[in-house]
């Protein structure tokens, strides 16, 4: 693998290993999950493998997550404006949190919208 495509490679497996501790997973658990080697899951988090999309679906929906919130921080928004900072913030919670935030956004939006009629 060349440079850049190694560091990305170890981004993501260090956004895979996250979510896994996170859910209190080990990577026997992932692999039977996910059905792919344990070896194999370790290499992923480890950034010794360049995944395929098929492989990346595969533990996105084994860590009941999509490929979006998998890959987030592959290509994160600018952290400098106020919308990357506020995805900086939630990526770093966990999901109740951030469901949390969302029932709390919309009521104030909704509070907002109400306000101007």
């Amino acid at each position: 693998m060349e440079e850049s495509t190694k560091q990305l490679a170890k981004i993501l497996g260090e956004r895979i290993r996250s979510l896994r501790l996170e859910q209190g997973l080990s990577q026997e658990q992932l692999s039977e999950r996910s059905g792919l080697h344990t070896n194999y899951i370790g290499q992923i988090e480890r950034g010794e493998k360049n995944l395929t999309l098929e492989t990346l679906l595969k533990i996105a929906r084994s860590l009941g997550t999509s490929l979006e919130q998998l890959l987030h921080s592959i290509d994160p928004l600018d952290p400098h404006t106020p919308l990357g900072q506020i995805v900086v913030m939630l990526s770093e919670r966990p999901v109740t949190d951030q469901a949390l935030v969302l029932a709390l956004m919309k009521t104030v939006f909704t509070w907002e919208e109400e306000k101007r009629k």
